[in-house]
């Protein structure tokens, strides 16, 4: 039964302190929900109390949180699997939400065994009462592990193969150390890092002891437009962020000490807020027009080999010339080509064999010439001919078939009109 539901009192036994009516509802009963919300104060947290944030534990209540819930919208959602408790030895499928006012909350999936059950049985989501609150809109959430490597989320949208993750997994877990200052908040049962950034700063939270052993302030009389957790150089991770005022600043996770403040464009088209989005080795892209994409770079590597990567439109290269055809592939091609004499068997085809014979002209050459041609002319006619005779048979053989295809189609027709005079006057039940 939802807490909403009305249910009849017995006798005079007076409502639980948790379930209220609403005054502003008239004579409809409703039952309104008051939530349970205690505020502990972690002990190791050193932030300042007129930040306007704070990172807590909530289990206290308030009237003015119930009245905020119509004011704060989710920012972002991150599905992960992480400690959702303080005690928890082992993660579990999570929900992390994001909000407008900067609360974080975590939201505990508990998914059926996969088989048969996982498709028939529903999944279980409950409030796991882990609260994290900021100053300032939430912007990303992210985490990694102990040795400051990303840990891929569900909503990352990169598809890898297994086992190559697994090997380079290892390979810098052997090779890379943790790349975090000791701290006295950071307890050595910690396991994940969860990155967490608003409008106005940034906290990474240690878990599961849900300590905050790095802060940073991002910006003061602004605010941040977008960020993101990104690799750098190789497996140098970083927080990069893109400020209304027009900075660029990354910052070093998880100490979070800056490493690049640069000035870039301040924020004066709605379109640049909406589609300005970071990548990996320092890359950044937004939409400049409706048509147009600017892409950007913050990374001094790139900017040394940046000629080298433009592109071009085309690249202008010279007409090859023509390659030459063989003898053989002219003879037994199927196109036409026009050689000359001269180049098959003259000067210019290359030195003559000893035992190639020379034309001498003589006086007798005319008269050869023209019993040659006459040899010639002779032999085609009678080939002519020849062909002339044979495609006379060819035509009349398929006159004789087109005849005989003629008779057996009248003889069909008038069988078929037999056959349908016979049939015409007959009834269903006749046949």
């Amino acid at each position: 039964m939802s807490p909403t539901t009305y249910r009849p009192r017995l006798g005079n036994k007076p409502c639980g302190p948790e379930l209220k009516r609403s005054r502003s509802q008239g004579t409809q009963r409703k039952l309104v929900k008051v939530q349970n919300v205690a505020s502990t104060e972690d002990p190791n947290f050193s932030g300042d109390k007129n930040d306007g944030s704070s990172f807590s534990r909530s289990r206290s209540s308030s009237i003015s949180s119930l009245e905020n819930v119509s004011k704060e919208a989710i920012q972002c959602l991150v599905f992960a699997d992480s400690y959702t408790r303080k005690l928890d030895t082992f993660t579990s499928p999570c929900l992390w939400v994001g909000t407008s006012l900067g609360s974080v909350l975590v939201i505990v999936l508990n998914l059926p065994p996969p088989g048969e059950s996982r498709l028939t049985q529903p999944v279980i989501v409950s409030p796991s009462g882990t609260i994290f609150r900021l100053k300032g809109a939430l912007q990303c959430m992210s985490f990694l592990d102990t040795n400051g490597m990303i840990i891929p989320t569900l909503t990352s949208g990169a598809w890898r193969e297994t086992g190559k993750d697994e090997a380079k997994s290892v390979k810098n877990q052997s090779v890379t150390k943790l790349k975090m200052s000791p701290s006295t908040s950071t307890e050595v049962s910690d396991r994940q890092f969860a990155i967490i950034c608003s409008e106005k700063q940034a906290r990474v939270v240690s878990l599961p002891s849900q300590t905050c052993p790095y802060k940073a302030r991002i910006t003061e009389n602004s605010f941040v437009v977008k960020a993101d957790v990104v690799n750098l150089r190789g497996d140098s991770v970083c927080l990069a962020c893109y400020v209304a005022n027009g900075h660029i600043m990354v910052y070093s996770l998880p100490s979070l000490k800056l490493l690049l403040d640069m000035d870039f464009l301040p924020l004066s088209d709605l379109r640049v807020a909406r589609t300005f989005c970071f990548s990996n080795n320092g890359h950044a892209l937004y939409m400049c027009s409706p048509t147009e994409l600017q892409k950007v770079t913050y990374s001094a590597e790139i900017c040394d080999n940046l000629n080298e990567m433009l592109g071009e439109l085309f690249v202008p290269t010279e007409t090859p010339e023509a390659p030459k055809q063989g003898f053989f592939k002219n003879l037994f091609g199927g196109g036409t080509s026009t050689l000359d004499r001269e180049e098959l068997f003259g000067e210019s085809s290359g030195k003559a064999a000893r035992g190639l014979v020379s034309r001498t002209h003589g006086t007798g050459g005319i008269q050869s010439l023209q019993a040659q041609s006459q040899a010639a002319v002779g032999g085609e006619v009678s080939r002519a001919r020849l062909l002339l005779s044979e495609r006379g048979e060819k035509l009349s053989g398929v006159a004789d078939r087109t005849e005989e295809m003629a008779l057996n189609a009248e003889a069909y027709a008038s069988t078929a009109h037999q056959l349908m005079l016979k049939y015409k006057e007959k009834k269903w039940y006749q046949f």
